[in-house]
């Protein structure tokens, strides 16, 4: 029987319990499909620092390469200062284990309430590759005089032309793998960030008339595509941007599909090791009440499975979410689904 090793990062607040939820579909559904799944838990977050000091062991990247995979609950804890934990455990294992790019599908469930008028299920579906290990989340920059009135800070958006090219042909691929409209939009904004965006125009361009002839080009500047991903979000197919861009265009995607109870993302390396999260935070304030909402967690480990190439069971997975969403919840914040956070894992691991 085909066993798979998987790193497991509970993290802060509530993540231990929607994880927990995920698990419990993970393993509902990998023993119908006939394979196993081994986990090792891994206590990085907010306790451990609080109580060591430290954020992350130094070789944690080097240990965590040998799994199949990772599944994350949330960083973030109310006890330690913004950023510390973030950048500390988050962007240094994205950058350390060259998880490129973030994958975000932006698709609205049967039953789940959107804030497009309007638009229902067949017109929000769609995914946002994200370049995940460049822009200015490299920390390139500085601070002088700070704390004057002179104070000057400089944080640089940066990119080489193989960071780019490495995400734009991963969303072609990705485009051509969804098979759906076979278009690919470039988000960017050519017309001001005359330098980057530039570059990632020009790649965009030849690496799809050279590679991907049979996929559609389409390019939209930032600010466009926030006003279409709400007024004509059917559009879209897949968008490819660059880091700080999809950060914010993933959270507008993630409103219109329900918000963030539902929404999960991939941070990729497709060589490597890749780790699986929802994308919603650690709710410290819902801790051990049993009211989050673990969809988002459990659709995490569906686009697991999917990426470790159980597709079958993915695909049973994200069919009893949809199950649960289109007949049993009565909403999707916390405490409002009707049902407490393990009674809807259960009723997603019944129906895998």
């Amino acid at each position: 029987m085909k066993t798979y090793h998987i790193a497991v990062l509970p993290g802060d607040g509530t993540g231990p319990e929607v994880v927990a939820e995920g698990i419990k579909v993970l393993n509902a559904a990998a023993a119908k499909a006939g394979f196993k799944l081994d986990y090792q838990k891994f206590d990085f977050g907010g306790d451990r620092y609080l109580a060591t000091g430290e954020i992350l062991p130094e070789n944690a990247p080097q240990e965590l390469r040998q799994y199949d995979a990772i599944f994350l609950g949330a960083i973030g804890h109310p006890d330690v200062k913004p950023g510390i934990l973030e950048k500390g455990i988050l962007l240094r294992l994205r950058f350390e284990l060259d998880q490129y790019i973030n994958l975000r599908p932006v698709k609205l469930y049967p039953g789940v309430p959107t804030p497009l008028a309007g638009k229902g299920p067949a017109d929000i579906d769609y995914v946002v590759v994200r370049e995940n290990t460049g822009d200015v989340y490299t920390g390139i920059g500085g601070v002088s005089m700070k704390g004057t009135k002179d104070e000057v800070a400089v944080q640089s958006m940066v990119y080489n032309r193989s960071q780019v090219e490495r995400a734009i042909r991963y969303a072609f691929d990705y485009a051509r793998k969804r098979h759906k409209k076979n278009t690919l939009a470039l988000c960017g904004k050519t017309n001001v960030l005359t330098y980057v965006y530039d570059l990632w125009e020009r790649v965009f361009h030849q690496v799809g008339e050279t590679d991907y002839p049979d996929i559609k080009r389409d390019y939209y500047h930032v600010d466009a595509t926030c006003m279409w991903m709400v007024k004509n979000p059917e559009w879209f197919d897949v968008i490819v941007t660059g880091n700080m861009f999809g950060d914010i265009i993933t959270d507008l995607g993630a409103i219109t599909q329900g918000g963030m109870g539902i929404a999960a993302g991939g941070n990729i390396n497709p060589e490597g090791v890749s780790m699986f999260e929802p994308i919603g935070g650690s709710a410290p304030k819902y801790t051990g009440l049993g009211v989050i909402n673990p969809l988002a967690a459990i659709c995490a480990g569906q686009m697991m499975l999917e990426h470790l190439g159980e597709k079958a069971a993915a695909a049973a997975i994200e069919k009893s979410v949809m199950r649960v969403t289109g007949s049993k919840l009565k909403g999707m914040a916390a405490g409002k689904m009707g049902y407490s956070t393990s009674e809807v894992g259960d009723m997603v691991a019944d129906g895998v």
